[in-house]
């Protein structure tokens, strides 16, 4: 799944021409373009779509929809260890070891 995620700047830095930043979702952390927000700073929130912040958003609504995507493993689902869970999904979808091949 590819969902918009809000996220909390932490830093902010041009790589190679770009504006780029280390944004905070719940934990997780990931480099983002800030190409379509110019003026976010360090401390403002964000919603980001594959690696681009996309829209300023404010704190309250930022926390409030991160703990809605916690509660439904959603977080996790995105930004978890996609081998991990590949290996989840196998285990749970065929009935573990044995299953259907």
């Amino acid at each position: 799944m590819c969902l918009a995620v809000p996220g909390r700047v932490l830093d902010i830095a041009d790589k190679d021409g770009t504006r780029m930043a280390t944004v905070d979702f719940g934990g997780v952390q990931k480099e983002v373009c800030l190409e379509y927000l110019p003026d976010l700073r360090v401390g403002e929130y964000a919603i980001v779509h594959v690696g681009f912040a996309l829209q300023r958003l404010d704190e309250e609504s930022a926390k409030q929809t991160l703990e809605l995507f916690a509660e439904l493993g959603m977080l996790q689902e995105e930004f978890g260890d996609p081998w991990e869970l590949a290996a989840d999904a196998a285990d749970g979808g065929d009935g573990g070891e044995g299953g259907p091949r």
